[in-house]
Formats: structure tokens, C-alpha cells, sequence
């Protein structure tokens, strides 16, 4: 019984901090706050998560939901990430909190870097004409999209944030396609 109370109480404290840091952002969420959300008291969430870098590590659990690329004509693969990605971006609180936290937040820094590597690595790995550069080219996709990402939905930047679905992906997905197919990359 005491397991289930206490995986209850964890899964409450979740929920509370990613609504509050998608809301508020790392910065302003607070502890007391995300222990009123999840109806607990202050020290329950110290108690589970130790400190709020670790709560927001735990909470920022993202999954990029990359679709299954393997039916996917090699020579599109690009323009398929970049359509992928822009959707999945677009109004995803919990990711843009990751995003802004990343830039100050070692924790969140290492959270991004971690979650890109895991999901995206395995796709440069699978398409990388030289297997030995499969992390360069991950790493290169993943400068595309932040990048994007930040000044499209975080810095509002208004060449990027004007651009439609169809135009972003048109300006990304070559570059893309390059990162992870081109055998003439270096």
C-alpha cells in the first residue's frame, strides 16, 4: 500500500512541476508552488526529488516522438525530420520550458543534450554514410532544430516566426538531409 501511495504521490508531483515549469519556466517555479499544485506538502517534493534541478530533470522526461523513419525514401528523410520536428514543437509548453531552462541550467543542458543524443543518434547511426560520424551528424540535426526552435518560438524572432509550416520545412529539411546523408560532409 505504501508503494502505491508513494508512486501516486511522485506521479501528483510530476504532473504539478511540468504545468508549472511550462508555465512559469524554471526560474519562477517554484517548490511550494508545484507542492500546492500536486496538493502536498513543501517538504514531500524535497523529500522525492532532493532539489528543484533534479525535480526539473525528472519532470522534463521528453520524448520527441520521432516517427519510424525505416519506409521513409532515404532521399526524404530531411524533409520528414524538419516537418516532424516543427509540429512537435509548435505549442509544446513542457519542450519549450527544457528549451529556455537549457540556456542557463546546467541540468536542463545536459537533459537536452542527453535527449537528442538518445533519440536522434540512433537515426544518424542508421543513415550516416561514414557509421563513425553518426554523433557529429546527430549533434549537427540537433543545431538545426534548437536553433530553430529558439528563435522561432522562444526569442519570437520575426523572419522565423512569420515563415509558414510548409516554408520551414523547406529551409530545413535539405539541411538536414545533408547532416545525415551526405557523403561528401566532412
Amino acid at each position: 500500500m505504501t508503494t502505491r501511495r508513494s508512486d501516486t504521490t511522485r506521479a501528483a508531483i510530476l504532473a504539478a512541476a511540468r504545468e508549472r515549469f511550462a508555465s512559469d519556466g524554471f526560474d519562477r517555479a517554484t517548490i511550494r508552488a508545484i507542492a500546492a499544485d500536486a496538493r502536498i506538502d513543501p517538504s514531500m517534493v524535497m523529500r522525492y526529488y532532493g532539489n528543484k534541478e533534479a525535480l526539473f530533470a525528472a519532470a522534463a522526461d521528453f520524448d520527441l516522438r520521432l516517427p519510424d523513419l525505416r519506409e521513409t525514401p532515404r532521399d526524404t528523410v530531411g524533409i520528414t525530420l524538419a516537418r516532424h520536428f516543427l509540429h512537435r514543437w509548435e505549442g509544446d509548453e513542457t519542450l519549450m520550458a527544457l528549451l529556455r531552462a537549457a540556456v542557463t541550467k546546467e541540468v536542463a543542458a545536459e537533459r537536452m543534450r542527453s535527449l537528442f543524443a538518445a533519440q536522434i543518434g540512433p537515426v544518424a547511426a542508421r543513415l550516416a554514410p561514414d557509421p563513425a560520424q553518426a554523433a557529429t551528424r546527430a549533434g549537427l540535426v540537433a543545431t538545426q532544430m534548437l536553433g530553430f526552435a529558439l528563435c522561432r518560438f522562444v526569442l519570437r524572432l520575426p523572419p522565423v516566426v512569420t515563415l509558414d509550416p510548409d516554408e520551414a520545412v523547406a529551409w530545413l529539411g535539405p539541411t538536414i538531409q545533408r547532416y545525415l546523408t551526405d557523403p561528401a560532409a566532412r
